[in-house]
């Protein structure tokens, strides 16, 4: 005989009290389940709200230098951590002051590749455009040469001085009046022309000859049209150009960022600076020929010269 699955009924209502048992272990399993799935979405919820992401552009007027930088790597990575769009302007950065000082542009945040052209934005005179601003990274003044130019074994052999000036060497730099590396050029040849006694080079640095935007000669030289010319190691590394050091100078880009007086969207120039010179792009620039400053340094506007206020370490 198949022995019953079902308790034998008593009188003194055993069944009846095992199944209240049975009745009062489910409820109490269900109510722990649905207290589990409340926290859990409780969770997911307050997770959300933590990662929910930001719309909107921040406008950004940056060296020419940071051209491919910035398109390529930081704009889409801050992109990704914030959900800002990054749009702009590249150019020399003293020509973007004279736009920015003259009215003709408009911008959230100015990244400088020389502090003069935020000192020439501070102050009374200069419209209180600049009122604080980082300095935050080095980037050196290199040569850069074109692989296929007949001189550029002698480049990778000799120092740079005993090669650009040779007759038939196709130099090109930029303009010392829109641009601090067409200064840093000059400094270059004009330095060097005096310590290691190569007139030729004073010749070069005061020639009008083969001066291009800043933006237009990385192009000048990958298409054949020079044989050499200055950049930053920057965007040297973000172009694929080959290059040698500057021996006999001590020459180097100092990027500064600003927020600019009556930026359109604070809050997203405010997040484009947390991030460039927090951990996330502090990567980006390293990886890119760009030295990031252990302490970020900050300058503000004074009566009479420029000064630090304060400095801060980077994460």
């Amino acid at each position: 005989m198949t022995p019953s699955l079902t308790a034998p009924e008593t009188h003194d209502g055993t069944v009846a009290a095992s199944g209240a048992r049975r009745s009062i272990i489910v409820t109490a399993s269900a109510l722990l389940v649905m207290a589990t799935l409340g926290t859990f979405v409780g969770t997911a919820r307050s997770n959300a709200a933590t990662s929910k992401k930001h719309s909107g552009t921040v406008n950004v007027l940056y060296a020419g230098s940071f051209l491919d930088l910035l398109q390529q790597q930081l704009a889409p990575a801050f992109l990704k951590a914030t959900g800002y769009t990054v749009s702009g302007i590249s150019a020399g950065s003293s020509a973007l002051a004279s736009e920015i000082s003259g009215g003709t542009v408009v911008g959230d945040v100015f990244i400088s590749a020389s502090p003069t052209a935020d000192t020439s934005l501070q102050g009374a005179a200069n419209g209180n455009w600049v009122a604080t601003y980082d300095e935050f990274a080095t980037s050196p003044l290199v040569l850069g040469y074109n692989p296929t130019s007949r001189f550029a074994k002698a480049l990778r052999t000799q120092p740079w001085y005993r090669v650009v000036d040779r007759t038939g060497f196709l130099l090109g730099r930029t303009d010392p009046a829109t641009d601090p590396k067409g200064v840093l050029a000059v400094d270059a040849l004009t330095g060097v022309a005096l310590s290691y006694d190569v007139p030729a080079l004073a010749a070069r640095a005061s020639s009008s000859s083969n001066i291009f935007e800043e933006t237009a000669l990385v192009g000048e030289l990958q298409a054949g049209q020079l044989d050499g010319g200055f950049f930053y190691a920057v965007e040297a590394a973000a172009s694929h150009i080959k290059t040698v050091p500057l021996i006999g100078t001590d020459l180097a880009a100092e990027y500064t960022v600003a927020i600019l007086k009556n930026a359109p969207h604070v809050a997203a120039a405010q997040a484009f600076v947390k991030f460039l010179l927090g951990t996330g792009g502090s990567a980006i620039l390293k990886a890119n020929g760009v030295t990031p400053l252990h302490r970020v340094k900050v300058f503000s506007i004074s009566t009479a010269s420029r000064t630090t206020t304060t400095t801060t370490t980077l994460p």
